[in-house]
């Protein structure tokens, strides 16, 4: 005769609330133990980058001041450069000009932060290391002394003064930097990456240019 198949045991209703109620702290401790985890994780300087990086990223090129497009307009005509170059630079170095301080903390100076060594020249006495030095700030505007020493520093708008607080000296002088570092001659990526020696850096800087690029033709389609 065949076997009978035995009945596998059932829990009774009262022993399986029992150890939903044993199994509720376990659960609550594994899912608090990986939120923290998480949290740690994101803390960490790659993973916080990527997260800002993507952040700072809008859908549109409507973050872009209209009222500086002529700035930048005029100095790329003066230095052959494409001006949404000059606007994504200013969005990427001090989101234009909206930062609370433009002085970066190594140094970096002005609405394009320019390191004083580059902006002066580094053949100035001192001028060494990242670039910050040791200049005067009479030194530092004056254009006759950026034009001995082979500095970027420019006097846009004719005051006498190179300032890299000044919107208009700061842009010209990006223009300036960027066209004798090859973006003249349409080697953009050179020129963005001597700017700020960094692959983000240049990657960030096309996003913008390419975006801003993109929203001024179709920006221009509509007015026609």
């Amino acid at each position: 005769m065949p076997k009978k198949k035995k009945k596998k045991p059932t829990l009774s209703p009262t022993i399986k609330a029992l150890m939903i109620i044993l199994l509720l702290p376990v659960t609550v401790t594994v899912y608090t133990i990986t939120i923290i985890t998480w949290q740690g994780i994101r803390e960490l300087p790659i993973v916080n980058q990527l997260t800002v990086s993507a952040k700072q990223f809008p859908a549109k090129g409507d973050d872009l001041p209209e009222e500086y497009i002529p700035i930048y307009q005029q100095a790329a005509e003066a230095y052959g450069i494409p001006w949404t170059l000059l606007a994504a630079h200013h969005r990427i170095e001090t989101r234009f000009s909206t930062m609370e301080t433009l002085v970066s903390p190594v140094g970096a100076e002005g609405h394009m932060q320019f390191m004083p060594c580059t902006f002066v020249g580094w053949s100035y006495p001192g001028c060494g290391g990242l670039g910050k030095g040791n200049i005067p700030d009479e030194d530092k505007t004056d254009p006759a002394v950026i034009e001995k020493y082979g500095g970027y520093g420019v006097d846009a708008n004719g005051d006498g003064k190179a300032d890299p607080y000044d919107l208009e000296d700061a842009v010209f002088s990006a223009a300036n930097y960027l066209s004798k570092n090859g973006a003249a001659e349409g080697e953009l990526e050179q020129a963005i990456f001597m700017y700020n020696r960094s692959d983000d850096y240049v990657q960030d800087i096309l996003y913008y240019y390419r975006l801003y690029e993109e929203r001024w033709k179709e920006k221009k389609k509509e007015e026609q």
